[in-house]
């Protein structure tokens, strides 16, 4: 499977707007998934599948925004996080 064709396809299919309102959709779903799973009414599973969705939405953000500036932005935070964890011991 190549993850890129369906990525692209799916921009062909739908376009880029479409696409950011769906993976709002999809995070929304997940919080809700979260919430209900806290509470006792929703089943891991259910958590899972919603982290699937987000997963693949992510992935198709990264690949039409760009992993490489994807990866320069997460080596910053996580930069960052370090800092302030060293400096929290």
């Amino acid at each position: 499977m190549n993850i890129d064709k369906i990525y692209q396809k799916t921009i062909n299919k739908w376009g880029e707007e479409a696409q950011y309102d769906q993976t709002v959709e999809e995070c929304a779903e997940l919080i809700a998934a979260l919430k209900h799973f806290k509470r006792g009414k929703a089943s891991s599973q259910t958590v899972i599948d919603e982290l699937a969705d987000v997963t693949l939405m992510l992935g198709q953000l990264r690949w039409m925004f760009g992993a490489e500036r994807i990866e320069a932005a997460v080596e910053k935070k996580l930069e960052k996080l370090n800092a302030l964890l060293e400096s929290s011991d």
